[in-house]
């Protein structure tokens, strides 16, 4: 823990307990492997994504109830946060962006679904009655 800065994230440094011939890499038991032998992990976890193509996309070609601007902002936020080195908060954040571009995008899909279907079935009504299937007088 950071004594200045406490809700700063921290930072992981790979410190060999003994030296050794033989390299070693990112992951991989440091030290003796006898019974009792310490051993040194370093954990690399990826950076929290931020989502930000597909919010613009969002943004400018699928935008219901302006959740495409709200997943932008939030995908913007998430990238602030990883600048700054809050990854626990760019995480956060990227994760709302994707919730909301997930919402944006079913609800464009649906949609866009709904209005095919309609044109069909209108389509299919208006040849039947104008076409040769009509027996009126």
């Amino acid at each position: 823990m950071n004594p200045v800065y406490p809700n700063a994230p921290l930072q992981g440094e790979a410190v060999p307990l003994q030296g050794g011939p033989y390299p070693t890499y990112p992951g991989q038991f440091h030290g003796p492997t006898a019974a009792g032998g310490q051993h040194n992990f370093v954990l690399q976890s990826e950076p929290p994504r931020d989502h930000i193509i597909w919010s613009i996309f969002c943004f400018f070609y699928s935008n219901p109830f302006c959740l495409g601007l709200a997943a932008l902002v939030f995908s913007i936020k998430s990238r602030d946060r990883k600048m700054v080195g809050d990854l626990e908060g760019a995480r956060h954040y990227g994760s709302t962006a994707r919730c909301l571009n997930i919402a944006a995008t079913i609800i464009v899909c649906i949609t866009a679904l709904i209005v095919i279907i309609v044109v069909a079935v209108v389509a299919s009504q208006v040849s039947y009655t104008y076409g040769t299937g009509y027996q009126g007088k």
